[in-house]
């Protein structure tokens, strides 16, 4: 499937490209972008090799992950949206990150919508989760609106700035979905 096309109101989810660099730099390079995300900011040199790594994904016929750009309709990068297929084929795992300029305005919501869509509606999955800092009290939220429920805590889940961190885990099925 490829390539991704999901479009929103007012975000878009597209196949990373080679010229999101500079854009994409301005999210995962940015501190509080990241804050709770389980890596610290990155270089443009990590960034690179994301989208390098997203287009060759791109290109695999049994694809199972689908990093992202999250654009505006004037097709500006302002955060990225993760898809991956777990082991069992029938679930997925999602992730999203925005710009922070951006927060509180509802971005954060229509992209985890457009992440459903893409897993339920185009990939025909049965079951999507994500998992997000027990401090996220934003993203819980957003999971929360989206019909998603909180399924428990991982303790000590992730090694993440020179420290253990747990993850709460949220999920939703696809008829839970639909409704």
């Amino acid at each position: 499937m490829t390539p991704v096309d999901v479009p929103g109101d007012r975000l878009h989810l597209r196949e990373l490209r080679t010229t999101d660099l500079g854009d994409l730099v301005k999210v995962y390079g940015d501190d509080t972008a990241v804050r709770y995300l389980s890596f610290e900011p990155r270089t443009p040199e990590q960034c690179a090799a994301i989208i390098e790594s997203a287009i060759k994904d791109a290109q695999t016929e049994n694809r199972r992950v689908y990093m992202l750009a999250v654009v505006t309709r004037d097709d500006h990068l302002v955060g990225t949206a993760r898809l991956g297929i777990d082991e069992r084929p029938h679930s997925g795992q999602i992730g999203f990150a925005l710009r922070p300029d951006l927060w509180g305005q509802g971005m954060g919501g229509e992209l985890v919508q457009l992440l459903l869509r893409l897993g339920f509606d185009v990939l025909g999955l049965k079951r999507l989760w994500g998992a997000r800092s027990p401090d996220n009290d934003a993203s819980r939220r957003v999971m929360e609106r989206a019909g998603m429920i909180e399924e428990g805590r991982i303790r000590r889940h992730l090694w993440t700035r020179d420290a253990w961190r747990d993850s709460v885990v949220h999920s939703i099925l696809d008829d839970e979905w639909r409704r």
